[in-house]
């Protein structure tokens, strides 16, 4: 299948002593059927063999043909600003974000690369992963399956409005995703309080299309070093959210609605000026539910009454439960 590809493929690689996984990656890159015309690597300031490993693999990457272009930062600077650097730095059509300690399916490239060959107005495809652990092992749970990604989202997703969905929740993992140069050009710099994958993810279902490929393309590793780490929620952990204070959330997430509002009402096109709108009732929503936590619990039944008629429990998160919380929290 190489070769037949007719856009420039970007693999957009970050690493912070990510020794003990990185190979089994790297390995998977080289082994992909359409190989990426560039790889671009940013080492956070590892202080373990990382570098060692990403400069043996840039020779043999390089003998296919591949171009890499490996930087390190002298102190580490997160990986929020770790990947929105190496981004900057990507020169092809479609750039894909790659984690150290994950396994690539050997079709992933081809897959994801054919879909935004066919549709020129996507600007974002992610697809669903299987969760394994440190050693490689599956822990019989899909991405998908951990996120609780519904029938009706991802039929709603796949018809166009994955703007709606991005209201109610975050869907896209980086780990799996792939964006067009457009959306990076556009999105960037991540505002703060964000990360990037789910600001990328927002941006780009707000100016065009999101879409999925409904297969495990990746084996996404679950083990103590990840820096969001996923797992398939239980009944004990969702009744502990209900009960967690959720006060310094609920601000925390009106001040980052706040900071993409002011970003969408600061692009001219008239549709994400009408988006911003949306946030903003949202945000509003948001700062509703923290003046209800700070009443106690019996007054807190007639405003929690009004946002559920309003709809907004149900359009801004997961209707009964957030009603719920709001009822039992304590801030």
């Amino acid at each position: 299948m190489q070769g037949m590809n007719t856009l420039k493929l970007s693999v957009v690689l970050c690493t912070y002593n990510g020794a003990a996984y990185l190979q089994p990656q790297l390995d998977s890159l080289l082994a992909q059927a359409c190989r990426p015309d560039e790889i671009i690597i940013s080492d956070d300031g590892s202080t373990d063999a990382t570098l060692e490993i990403l400069q043996l693999f840039a020779g043999q990457a390089g003998a296919l043909g591949i171009d890499v272009r490996l930087d390190s930062h002298p102190a580490n600077i997160g990986y929020v600003a770790n990947f929105s650097s190496a981004l900057r730095r990507a020169t092809g059509d479609v750039f894909f974000l790659c984690d150290q300690d994950d396994i690539w399916r050997p079709d992933k490239l081809a897959l994801m690369a054919e879909a935004f060959d066919a549709e020129p107005k996507l600007l974002l495809l992610h697809s669903d992963a299987r969760l394994v652990d440190a050693l490689g092992n599956s822990l019989h749970c899909s991405l998908f399956d951990a996120l609780q990604l519904t029938v009706t989202e991802k039929q709603a997703i796949h018809a166009g409005h994955a703007f709606d969905v991005v209201l109610r929740r975050s869907f896209v993992t980086g780990a799996t995703a792939a964006l067009r140069r457009e959306l990076v050009e556009r999105a960037l710099p991540v505002a703060r309080g964000w990360i990037h994958d789910e600001w990328l993810a927002t941006i780009a279902a707000a100016a065009g299309r999101v879409d999925f490929i409904d297969e495990a393309l990746i084996d996404y590793r679950q083990h103590g070093g990840n820096q969001i780490g996923m797992q398939k929620r239980t009944l004990a952990m969702k009744w502990r959210e209900l009960m967690n204070p959720r006060g310094q959330l609920l601000h925390a997430e009106a001040s980052r609605l706040r900071r993409l509002e002011d970003f969408l009402v600061s692009k001219v096109e008239r549709e994400l000026a009408g988006r911003a709108d949306a946030i903003r009732h949202k945000r509003i929503h948001f700062e509703r539910r923290i003046a209800i936590g700070r009443l106690s619990r019996y007054r807190r039944v007639l405003p929690i009454l009004r946002e559920a008629q309003a709809g907004n429990y149900r359009r801004y998160g997961p209707g009964g439960r957030s009603i719920l919380r709001d009822l039992l929290r304590h801030d």
